[in-house]
This record gives structure tokens, C-alpha cells and sequence, in this order.
């Protein structure tokens, strides 16, 4: 729309017609009030806190309700509007309780703000306050009815942003109290039957509705909030962390991301928001355990375990070559581990039998779009997109935040959302068409669509811009095939869907046999010929290393952050002639089967970068801490270093005799220090120290990595940037590595072997297969 001009608090403004006042205020610097209004849903007027008043409009307008036009005149504040908002206050505060110092949301409460801001200190009520006992409507939401307003906040984000509808309201008037959709007998309390999201106690402005695993333990002012990305799924969403410090580290209290910053904006799964616990289980690897004599594993010192496995490896590489060791990456370390990983297997350990448990076909993808730029959607891109075409997967349960994406672009923006699936699916309420297939027939849909003979062919291939996001239902030969399609169609972008939270980021740093980083031949390696003794020969791929192992001709094998031995089902007796390395947060199945087992940290607990399954680069801040542990990083720079390698051909560190005051964001200079930090780190500028910091790989990943030419003051800033897959030259791949490609398809509760430790899920897992259907039966 056009924009016009108005006056507010006698300033001229300029906003499109018909914009909300309350949103073209804000976007200007003015503050209005508001309990029930909410970016993206629906309009309520129901608190009547955002009220103005309008030239020549009798009455006060509320501002949440009212659009811009040319030549109006608002105020915004006046002692009438103060008044008027001050008696609404009186009227919430009626039979609110006072328990502001135990309440949850204490310090960071709306109305405790507006009655700060517009008084209410005395009540004209003489009644005694209404006291209801709070309610527990499922693992991890609470509710506690004297503390609501009756926003609506919380039904109109369960149903509009999430499609659930779980919340409603029971009563009328003064006795209207939200309730959830699955209600006890006695009609007063329930369960909640929804996705356990918990976006309903973050768009709460009060205390109505608390989070299980953070009710009561501390105060916001007393955690330090660091914002990182989750590491559940694929989606990538930027997550702020509350820790707080505790005896043996730091302790995560809270997940939420109410600032809004990042990708996802203000949304969180279930995962996300509640999924943090695996964090403090007592069943972390704290200590470096080592098998001794009788065959069993026993604490030692990092120094001693470290000292052996860099023995065993250099032994086995000087006497058998490095041919007969193999290496396992991670789909859930960061880019600079994979690479380092890589590095470290092709210069150290002299062989290229480096692999990972592939979830999707990255590599096939990148082939089919060598060459094409500007081809591959962000999650910006489909949050704006016109139309959109999914191709299997069900990305309410394993891609959430998609999910999320794509109801608020057809609900907000009228976006068309076209399915073709062999199973229903939620979305398919959004839908404007859907098509189903059988479940071996999504390699025909190019061609249903070409006969252009269904209604539904006949809306897509109408479409003059489409985005294309398909699963991992393709591979190899029918990823080419679909990208083809595409790409002859012309404006045309695709996404594609893996698991884990760097699952593209592993493929794009070559963990794999014969692919260097950025899908570049190990035959051919172009930038990548300065790495020292680097081999030329394809090596060993997952299985082949099982099953070298399994003849004997595997003499060691280091897994970092993987457990392939409970992922693809291999038989532990495979192994019991090899040295086994592993580093990981718990004892998995193939940890306890390890000669040598050494405690990592999460990605909860390390700095970095990931790259989420739509290629969207984002930063890594460490958070929390934990005793006894250290990043996938450090642990294998102390291992070249035991080795006799020169870290600096690992790690460009230190050149040049650079040296820097390591003080220098301490003290009285600590805020100018931290300023600059970001635009020295953004323009390469900052001296990197130490063979442990991860931003002197990113270093070499930007100069030496196809598709990885980053824009650092966006990333260095907290935002997210893209990778571009059309960098990688047509010719470079030349043989399709998707007989290995293994789906975890994980849903909203679990998480691949990070859930299986994790108490929240577990208890929202048992609560929504459980605990429902005991209430049903009932």
C-alpha cells in the first residue's frame, strides 16, 4: 500500500496505509501499551490498555484495532489516557494476587511494568481476593488462574500460530477462566493434548502460565542469557540460554528466545524449549576412562588418556599405515570441529577412511546444483515465498520450525501450499492442494506434474515462482532428477530436509571418503593441495570400515560425537580387534565398547559455527560449563600435539609473532574492548592466539571452502548468513555417495541419542502416549 503521513504526540509519521497504529508507533519509537495485542495474531481489543485519542473521534480508540490514514492525529499520552489506563490496571489488579516475589514472572511481568509506569498503588476494592490452587495441565505447563488477565494471548498462539486449538475458555464474565482442551470430570482441571511447544507461556505477559522445568529455581536477574542455536533437529533455531553459576560449572535453567532474535523469531519446540536437561544428567562423561587389564573401563587423568590414544594412533599409523585407521564425525559438532576432524585425519592420521552417519543426501544435492546459483531457499526465503511445493516428510514432527514457517505464510501473507506425500499430514490443513503417491512413488511426480492433467498439476504448474522442499525420501539419482526438473522450469528454489542440527554442516566440511570440504574430490583437491601429505585416493566409507574391522584390517578407529554402533545396528563383536577412540557426552553403546573414552562437551558448551539443513550459518556462543569436560576441538589439537604435529599446520594460529593483551576485555576498558570485538572478528582483523580457538578455522573454512565466503558482521552480529552450493564447480563430483544414507527421522520428542538423556522429554513423551490415554479410558 501507499504510504501516508499522520501526527502522533504532534511528531509527523509516515507508515503504508492501513497499517495497525499500535505497530507503526512502535516502529517509530513510540511506546503503546498493550496486554492482549501480539505480533501475527489476531486482533483482540480486549485489555484496553493500548487506548488513544483520535481527533474529531468522540471516544478513546484502542490502538491495537485502529489503521492508519492520511492526515491523522493521535496522542498517546495525556493524564485522560493515563486515567483510562490506570482504572484498567485497578480492574486487573482486583483479584490478582500480590506474589510478585515468588512469581516466575517477576521482572519481566507486563503488568508489573504498567503499574510501575501508571500507578494503581491503592485498590478501591474491599472484597478478599479469589484463590484458586494452580493447575498442572501437563509436564511442563502450569497454570495459575488468580495471576490471568484473560488476554487470550495463549488460545490465540495454541490455535492461529500452532494449529492446535488446545486452549479454550470455559464460562462467561466474571467467571471466565482458559482451560485446555482435554478436561478432568470435575470440569476445573485437565491435560493438555497438544505439542507441548510452550509458546503459550512465552506470549503470556503475567505469571498465568508457568514452565515446568523453571518455576521457582531462580530470577531472571541472577542468570547470564546467552543467545546460541539449539541442538535437536535441523531447523537451526536461535535459542537464549538462562544459566546461572553453580559448584561445578554453570547450570542451564531456561531455554526460550523472547527476544526474537534469530531465524525462528519468537518460536521454540518442544525440544528446544524443554530439551536442554541432557545437559546435567548424571549420566554425562565427567572423567576420561581407559580400559585396563581385566577389560574394563576406569577413570584417568586427560593426560594419561590422551597420552594413549595419541600412542596407539601413531603406532598404528607408523607400522600398518594410515590406510588401516578410520574416523567417525558427528552430525552435532560444529563446522570447525568437522573440518579440523577431516584435517586432522588426512595430514595426522594419512588417510582419507573418514566418514559419518549420513542422515541425507548433501552430497547428491550439491552435485545437482554445481554450477546454479541463487537456486537453494533459506527459511527467510519460505517464510516469504508465494507458493511452495512439499514433497514428503512430516515437518510438524521432525522440522518444527518449517512447520511453523509455512502456516504463518499462508495464514499471514495467503501464501499456496501444495503437498504430495504417501501419508497424511497435518499441514495438509493449510494446503490448497494435495496429492498423494505411493509411498516408492515420489520419482513419478515430475512427471504427473508434466502431464499437467490433475487439479492439482494444473495449480502448480501455474505457479510463476515455486519453492521446492523435499525429504529425505529422495537420494542419489531422484534428487537429480527433481533438481533437473526445476532447474528447467526456471524460477525454481529447492530446500532439502536432514536431521540433526549439523547435518549439512558435516557434509559441507567433508567428512566423507572422498570428498574434501565443499564437496571438492579428494583426486582433485585444487586450494586444499597445501595440506601436507594429504592422500589422493578414496577411502573407506562406514560400512567398508565395519567390515575392515570385522577382517581384522582395521588397526584403530576414532568416532567423535557419533554412535553408529545403536544407529546403523552393527555388531559390537566387529570391533574387538581394533583400537577403538571415542569421543562423546555419554557412554553410548559404541563409547562402551572404546579403549579409550573421552568426555566432550555439547554444543551447548562450545563456540563455533553450524549450518542448519537449509544452509543458514549461524554463530555458536558457549553457555554453560561443565566440570571434567572439553570441546571436540581441543581434544583433537592435544591429541595432534601428542602426537609430535606442529599445531600450527592444524590450527593457523599465532602468525607472524602476533601477540595481544589476553586481558583486554577485563576491567574499567572491558566495554570498549567488547565494541570492537565484533568488527575486528567480522573484518578478520582479530588476532587469533591460541590452537584452540575454533574462529582461527573459520578462518581457513572462508578462504579454502567453496559456497563459504561469509558475510561476518551479519554472523559476528548474531544473525544468519547463507552458504551457496552453486559455488561448487559442475565438474567436481563425479560418483553419488548415497548408499549410506540413513534417516533418523526423529519426532517432536525425541532426539536421537541426546533425548534418550534428557528427563523432560522423556516425561512429555510418556505424557502424550501415556498419561492422555489414561485420562481418555477414565
Amino acid at each position: 500500500m501507499a504510504d501516508v503521513t499522520f501526527t502522533v504526540d504532534g511528531k509527523k509519521l509516515t507508515a503504508p496505509a492501513g497499517m495497525l497504529l499500535i505497530d507503526a508507533c512502535r516502529k517509530a519509537g513510540i511506546e503503546i501499551p498493550a496486554f492482549c495485542y501480539y505480533p501475527g495474531l489476531s486482533l483482540q481489543a480486549a485489555c484496553r490498555m493500548c487506548v488513544v485519542r483520535q481527533e474529531k473521534v468522540p471516544k478513546l480508540q484502542t490502538a491495537c484495532t485502529t489503521t492508519v490514514a492520511e492526515g491523522q492525529v493521535f496522542v498517546t499520552e495525556s493524564p485522560e489516557i493515563a486515567q483510562a489506563r490506570k482504572a484498567t490496571i485497578e480492574l486487573l489488579l482486583g483479584n490478582h494476587p500480590l506474589d510478585c516475589p515468588v512469581c516466575d514472572a517477576g521482572g519481566e511481568c507486563e503488568l508489573q511494568d504498567m503499574t510501575f509506569k501508571y500507578g494503581a498503588g491503592e485498590s478501591l476494592y474491599t472484597e478478599a481476593k479469589q484463590h484458586r490452587d494452580e493447575q498442572q495441565w501437563s509436564p511442563a505447563v502450569y497454570y495459575d488462574r488468580p495471576r490471568c488477565i484473560l488476554c487470550y494471548r495463549c488460545i490465540r498462539m495454541c490455535g492461529e500460530g500452532m494449529d492446535v486449538w488446545a486452549l479454550g475458555v470455559q464460562n462467561r464474565s466474571v467467571n471466565s477462566v482458559i482451560a485446555p482442551n482435554d478436561v478432568a470430570a470435575d470440569g476445573q482441571s485437565g491435560q493438555l493434548d497438544c505439542e507441548q511447544c510452550g509458546m503459550c507461556i512465552d506470549v503470556c505477559p503475567v505469571g498465568a502460565l508457568t514452565s515446568g522445568s523453571y518455576r521457582y529455581k531462580t530470577r531472571p536477574w541472577e542468570m547470564n542469557h546467552v543467545s546460541t542455536v539449539c541442538t535437536h533437529c535441523g531447523d537451526g533455531c536461535k535459542v537464549t540460554l538462562g544459566v546461572r553459576q553453580v559448584n561445578d560449572g554453570s547450570e542451564i535453567v531456561r531455554a526460550d528466545n523472547r527476544d526474537k532474535s534469530g531465524i525462528n523469531n519468537d518460536f521454540l519446540c518442544a525440544k528446544g524449549r524443554f530439551g536442554f536437561d541432557f545437559v546435567e544428567s548424571p549420566e554425562r562423561l565427567s572423567k576420561p576412562l581407559v580400559r585396563n587389564a581385566a577389560g574394563k573401563l576406569e577413570p584417568a587423568t586427560w593426560e594419561s588418556a590422551l597420552r594413549l590414544a595419541s600412542a596407539k594412533l601413531k603406532e598404528v599409523r607408523d607400522n600398518r599405515t594410515g590406510s588401516t585407521i578410520g574416523v567417525i564425525g558427528s552430525n552435532q559438532t560444529t563446522n570447525e570441529e568437522n573440518y579440523l576432524l577431516q584435517k586432522f585425519a588426512r595430514t595426522v592420521l594419512q588417510t582419507n577412511n573418514i566418514d559419518h552417519v549420513r542422515t541425507t543426501d548433501f552430497a547428491a544435492f550439491a552435485h545437482a546444483l554445481a554450477g546454479h546459483r541463487d537456486k537453494t531457499a533459506s527459511l527467510r526465503d519460505i517464510a516469504s515465498a508465494a507458493a511452495i511445493l512439499l514433497v514428503g516428510g512430516d515437518p510438524t514432527e521432525e522440522h518444527p520450525l518449517l512447520a511453523w514457517q509455512l502456516r504463518t505464510n499462508v495464514r499471514l501473507n495467503k501464501a499456496r501450499l501444495y503437498i504430495a506425500n504417501s501419508r497424511p499430514i497435518k499441514l495438509e490443513r493449510q494446503a490448497k492442494a494435495v496429492q498423494g503417491l505411493p509411498p516408492n512413488g515420489y520419482k513419478d511426480l515430475t512427471a504427473i506434474l508434466d502431464r499437467n492433467q490433475s487439479d492439482f498439476a494444473k495449480a502448480v504448474m501455474a505457479e510463476e515462482s515455486l519453492v521446492i522442499i523435499f525429504g529425505q525420501e529422495f537420494r542419489g539419482q531422484a534428487v537429480a532428477a527433481l533438481v533437473a526438473w526445476g532447474l528447467e522450469r526456471g524460477n525454481v528454489r529447492f530446500a532439502y530436509l536432514g536431521d540433526h542440527s549439523n547435518s549439512r554442516g558435516a557434509a559441507d566440511m567433508g567428512v566423507f571418503p572422498s570428498l574434501l570440504p565443499g564437496y571438492v574430490p579428494v583426486s582433485e583437491p585444487g586450494a586444499f593441495a597445501e595440506y601436507p601429505g594429504l592422500p589422493q585416493t578414496s577411502g573407506k566409507s562406514l560400512n567398508e570400515m565395519f567390515t575392515a574391522a570385522a577382517n581384522g584390517e582395521l588397526g584403530a578407529l576414532l568416532v567423535v560425537g557419533a554412535n553408529p554402533i545403536a544407529t546403523l545396528a552393527v555388531d559390537p563383536a566387529a570391533l574387538k580387534n581394533t583400537f577403538v577412540i571415542v569421543q562423546d557426552i555419554f557412554l553410548t553403546e559404541t563409547a562402551a565398547l572404546a579403549d579409550v573414552a573421552l568426555p566432550a562437551a555439547s554444543l551447548y558448551e562450545k563456540t563455533g559455527t553450524v549450518t542448519n539443513t537449509f544452509g543458514d550459518i549461524q554463530l555458536v556462543k558457549k553457555a554453560a560449563d561443565h566440570a571434567g569436560v572439553k570441546p571436540d576441538f581441543e581434544i583433537l589439537v592435544r591429541l595432534a600435539g601428542a602426537m609430535g604435529v606442529d599445531v600450527k599446520s592444524l590450527v593457523p594460529f599465532g602468525k607472524s609473532g602476533v601477540t595481544a593483551d589476553l586481558g583486554q576485555s577485563r576491567g574499567a576498558q572491558s566495554g570498549e574492548a567488547d565494541r570492537h570485538s565484533v568488527w575486528l572478528a567480522a573484518n578478520n582483523l582479530e588476532p587469533r592466539l591460541s590452537p584452540f580457538d575454533p574462529l582461527a578455522v573459520l578462518d581457513e573454512i572462508e578462504r579454502l571452502v567453496p559456497g563459504y565466503a561469509l558475510d561476518r558482521i551479519n554472523l559476528f552480529g548474531g544473525n544468519d548468513v547463507r552458504s551457496e552450493p552453486g559455488f561448487v564447480p559442475i565438474s567436481a563430483l563425479s560418483e553419488t555417495l548415497n548408499e549410506n544414507v540413513t534417516p533418523v527421522h526423529d519426532t517432536l520428542f525425541t532426539s536421537s541419542t541426546l533425548g534418550r538423556y534428557s528427563q523432560a522429554l522423556n516425561e512429555l513423551q510418556h505424557h502424550q502416549t501415556h498419561k492422555l490415554a489414561e485420562t481418555a479410558a477414565d
